[in-house]
């Protein structure tokens, strides 16, 4: 059986400059006015995941100071060079100065969950979703972290908020369809999300050979 392997973002990154719909994965405005601190993102905010050549975009208006969000680009260039400990750290840091900004909590989530420590990486994402219950990408990285710890129901439901979310997700299709096809035995569930992803990301091969395998073992 081909290997299947799950799809996570390599880290939400933070930018500072003038806030657009378009850019990196999740935008946001940095000048030098502090983020108030009892202040968090309504339970209702508008989450527009956007996907561009270089992947999804989330914008999330917000103002921190420089020195947080040089901390914020320091965190992101360790992880990127997978120094998980001194990224975390600084993440941390970075979540103090400006609680009410999603992103920190996002990153800290995958690097938690990369270096092995599942459960402040549940905590981070769970805080995440608590400031953005419409955050298609925590959803999806904590679905992931609860099919690590062998929550495949849990798991299942996180996949499928962040595709009811945002149905053209790919990220989120493919873990699905992983999920259901390795642990849960639900070929027709992830038969349906191979073929959702395969019309997402056509230039990758796989997806027509995981599709094959599912057809022939449901016997279609």
């Amino acid at each position: 059986m081909q290997s299947r392997t799950e799809a996570s973002l390599l880290a939400v990154a933070w930018r500072a400059g003038v806030c657009t719909a378009g850019g990196f994965l999740l935008a946001a405005c940095a000048t030098t006015a502090p983020v108030p601190k009892q202040v968090a993102a309504p339970a209702t905010a508008a989450v527009g995941l956007q996907q561009s050549e270089t992947g999804f975009t989330v914008a999330e208006d917000v103002r921190v100071g420089p020195d947080t969000q040089t901390e914020y680009d320091n965190a992101m260039r360790l992880l990127e060079q997978k120094e998980y400990g001194p990224g975390i750290a600084l993440l941390v840091k970075v979540t103090q100065s400006a609680p009410a900004v999603t992103a920190p909590y996002v990153d800290l989530g995958i690097a938690y969950s990369r270096s092995g420590d599942l459960d402040k990486a549940e905590a981070s994402l769970k805080r995440a979703l608590e400031l953005n219950p419409r955050h298609p990408i925590a959803y999806n990285e904590i679905g992931m972290v609860y099919r690590k710890k062998g929550q495949f129901a849990a798991a299942r439901e996180s996949y499928e908020k962040a595709i009811a979310l945002v149905p053209g997700f790919h990220y989120a299709r493919l873990n699905l369809a992983i999920l259901c096809d390795l642990y849960l035995s639900d070929l027709s569930c992830a038969l349906d999300n191979y073929l959702a992803y395969q019309q997402a990301v056509p230039t990758d091969q796989q997806a027509s050979i995981w599709i094959a395998d599912v057809r022939t073992r449901a016997g279609r």
